[in-house]
């Protein structure tokens, strides 16, 4: 067999192989959360979220919603030297985003099947 053949055969069988991926793969809710940002983020939003009284209280003195913490779940970035990832039972979490030219910053106490967001500070 040449090596032209073999080529051949070789980039035949990938592109089937890409097609019946992108065909398996269509529609679903497949992520490639490999970062650590990324799972943490993604683990919080998964779960039940629940505002503190304090929270509600600033949101509504910002006229903001649930919509700006979706955000900052969403787009946030965590700093980890703020958050204590390891406490027991629930690990805390300092996450910091931007919303309509305000700088969000939540404090998140993400336990096993709950996510309660007990500070927020908008700067």
């Amino acid at each position: 067999m040449k090596f032209i053949q073999r080529v051949g055969y070789y980039l035949g069988g990938f592109s089937i192989g890409l097609i019946l991926l992108a065909f398996f793969l269509n529609g679903k809710k497949t992520s490639c959360s490999y970062g650590l940002d990324a799972r943490v983020l993604k683990n919080i939003r998964l779960k039940k979220i629940i505002y503190n009284d304090h929270v509600q209280s600033n949101l509504q003195q910002n006229n903001f919603d649930s919509t700006a913490v979706n955000y900052i779940l969403r787009k946030g970035n965590i700093d980890f030297s703020k958050s204590n990832a390891r406490q027991e039972p629930c690990g805390t979490y300092q996450i910091e985003g931007n919303f309509e030219k305000k700088e969000i910053i939540l404090t998140v106490e993400n336990c096993d099947s709950i996510a309660t967001i007990t500070n927020l500070k908008i700067e």
